[in-house]
């Protein structure tokens, strides 16, 4: 009969479940609840669960029910049940009957009745398992009088052997099973609708991804309709982002309501909760990402720039404890291109005490004195990483922020010597500014591709974007594989100077980065171009000295009313200019030369060069001797005036070119 070989089929293509099994077995033979509260998003495999209840219940000898709650209609509470499934009065009667009830979350609303009249009148023996969506009420266990009755089981994706078991009994080759574990990780609806499709479509190898039919069927039975267009924004958005908070929805949907949009994302059951947010089963994120790019790339790349902005501004505003974090979610926005995808939670970090110094000399072995010299001299500097589980400490960091090096700290630590000299023979640090040397030890288990230096790099790349007039980083990696090795080339954009003479240790690499050449909002602009480019593609800046960049005005001042010259003064591509984003660089140039003279009518003691700097470069006086005449004035006064200008406002944009341009121009003293 083929009602025979579909049993057949569905119980060769069950696995797993041992845990679920193991509870539903224990209640059948009287030694646990009289309800079992079984929930779990679609597509889970609650049907599956409850096939496998119904068939242990029957071997065992007890009459079995089973009410899909697709077939009742929710009205009228309390003649619900019995008068439209006569099969549920059973249970009522018998006190060996088992009653199944599927899909519960289509008569949600008789959870009260089921709760408070209906289960209070099953026999003592008798087991009621009910499956939907969406978790039990509260009310459920808030009553003392379920605590030993009620049984509640979440039902969450297949372990990996499970997965894999399951994908035996659908014939999906070897070469096919690496992509799809990867697209439904153990999800049993998308691991048996994209192994359906992968074995047809077999040529497709390790390459194969699922094709819009089979996502769109999959949100079909995974997500189902949305209440409105802002609904699905916010559940993309879910999707887009490794956690999702009232704020960032806030910041990516300006014009809805954040807090009602949160509220229903979280009572949603395929969206979990942690303490940092809300995030969607992993099948239903791959899901609605595949969809959105396919159906609206223009609106995905909008959605990604709203919440990369979010979270850039989180990174440099958040406490520092939870800098690592902030990190952790920019960089799982770009996990589609190599970058570490998610927090992890089986490592903590924690700032170095005095009795964690003998743990450090430990793990730092054979350079346990530059570990010492430099926890003496900076201890704010050091970061400890253990094992949440155990407490050990496995690896170290430090962050030694360097404006000049003395001879002993050159002696102590040859890779920071080496550091400050790459820095010295490249572009020396400018007045005020500070280069950054990020040191690691770690215990070789941990060495390479681990969770752990995971997050020692978010914390490096954190103090990166956090760090004012900072002009190189370096970062010291032991025993680098290739990987790491192309991730902080491609990804963050640093550059390997191991090979360079003095650095041949091959026991380590050493990356640089120069923050004036591509300071932050440049270099998170480029790593937001996966979309379009990558990092490594960001032009660098000009970093000029004090000396050049005042040559550099001087001559600029005398080129005010050509714009061709202006652009090609070295100016233009300095941060003074291309922090002005979206504006003509010789145009920009000219404004800024233009309101730095203007700036010095502020002060009463600055105006007389004002008015030589204007009649000289703004109204184009041929001669100085002539601006001299203009101006009534000897021609020596004259020069002097001329001369003290230029160096105002020679003195007021080298502010702002190393603070930034929201300094002002011009300071008094």
């Amino acid at each position: 009969m083929l009602g025979r070989r579909l049993q057949a089929a569905r119980e060769l293509a069950f696995v797993g479940r041992e845990e679920e099994l193991a509870v539903f077995n224990a209640a059948l033979y009287g030694g646990g609840c009289s309800v079992l509260y079984v929930h779990g998003p679609g597509g889970i495999g609650k049907s599956a669960l409850l096939r496998r209840f119904a068939h242990e219940a029957a071997m065992a000898g007890r009459p079995v029910s089973m009410v899909d709650g697709r077939m009742l209609e929710a009205s009228e509470a309390g003649r619900m049940v019995e008068p439209a499934a006569s099969e549920a009065g059973l249970v009522l009667r018998d006190a060996d009957a088992v009653l199944l009830v599927d899909d519960f979350e289509r008569v949600q609303g008789l959870e009260g009745w089921l709760r408070e009249r209906f289960l209070p009148r099953v026999p003592v023996g008798a087991l009621v398992v009910i499956a939907g969506r969406n978790p039990p009420d509260m009310r459920w266990q808030a009553d003392p009088g379920w605590a030993g009755a009620l049984e509640v089981l979440p039902l969450r994706d297949l372990r990996a052997g499970d997965a894999q078991a399951l994908m035996d009994s659908s014939g999906v080759p070897a070469e096919l099973r690496e992509p799809l574990l990867a697209f439904a990780g153990g999800h049993p609806l998308a691991l048996l609708l994209g192994a359906a499709v992968a074995v047809k479509d077999g040529g497709a190898g390790r390459r194969w991804m699922p094709d819009q039919d089979v996502v769109a069927t999959l949100l079909d039975q995974l997500v189902g309709e949305l209440p409105s267009a802002a609904h699905r924004h916010a559940l993309e958005i879910c999707a887009h982002a490794y956690t999702t908070t009232e704020d960032l929805l806030r910041a990516a949907l300006p014009e809805e309501d954040a807090g009602t949009l949160f509220q229903w994302l979280r009572r949603l059951p395929f969206v979990e909760s942690s303490s940092r947010g809300l995030f969607p089963q992993d099948v239903v994120r791959e899901l609605l990402e595949a969809d959105l790019r396919w159906r609206d790339p223009e609106g995905y790349a909008a959605m990604h720039d709203r919440i990369h902005a979010q979270l850039a501004e989180r990174v440099r505003t958040a406490n520092d404890v939870d800098v690592p974090g902030a990190v952790a979610a920019l960089l799982h926005l770009h996990r589609d291109n190599g970058a570490p995808a998610g927090l992890h939670d089986e490592f903590q970090e924690a700032v170095l005490r005095e009795e964690d110094i003998g743990a450090l000399l430990r793990v730092a072995a054979e350079d346990a004195a530059s570990a010492a010299f430099w926890a003496e001299r900076q201890p704010e500097a050091f970061r400890l990483y253990r094992r949440a589980e155990t407490g050990e400490p496995v690896a170290f960091s430090a962050w030694l922020r360097l404006a000049e090096l003395d001879e002993e700290e050159l002696t102590a630590d040859p890779i920071v010597a080496r550091a400050w000299a790459h820095a010295r023979a490249t572009t020396p640090l400018r007045a005020g500014e500070r280069l950054a040397v990020s040191r690691l030890w770690a215990l070789p288990p941990y060495r390479g591709n681990s969770p752990v230096m995971d997050l020692i790099l978010w914390r490096v790349i954190g103090n990166c974007l956090r760090s004012e007039r900072l002009a190189w980083s370096y970062i010291e990696i032991r025993h680098p594989n290739q990987a790491w090795v192309e991730h902080l080339g491609r990804q963050c954009g640093m550059r390997d100077i191991s090979e360079q003479p003095g650095l041949e240790d091959a026991a380590y690499s050493l990356f640089v980065h120069d923050w004036r050449a591509v300071p932050a909002r440049a270099w998170l602009e480029g790593m937001n171009q996966p979309l379009h480019a990558g990092p490594a593609a960001t032009a660098g800046l000009a970093v000029l000295s004090q000396a050049e960049f005042a040559e550099a005005v001087r001559k600029a001042l005398r080129q005010l009313s050509r714009p061709d010259a202006l652009a090609a003064s070295p100016l233009t591509r300095t941060r003074l200019i291309t922090e002005r984003a979206g504006q003509d660089p010789a145009t920009t140039l000219g404004d800024l030369l233009r309101q730095a003279i203007d700036d010095l009518r502020a002060d009463p003691r600055s105006v007389k060069f004002h008015r030589a700097l204007t009649v000289t470069f703004l109204r184009g006086t041929p001669t100085q001797e002539l601006a001299a005449e203009r101006l009534g004035l000897p021609f020596t006064t004259y020069r002097r005036h001329l001369t003290a200008g230029i160096e105002r406002v020679c003195a007021g944009l080298w502010h702002r070119e190393l603070y930034g341009t929201d300094a002002p121009a011009y300071r008094s003293t």
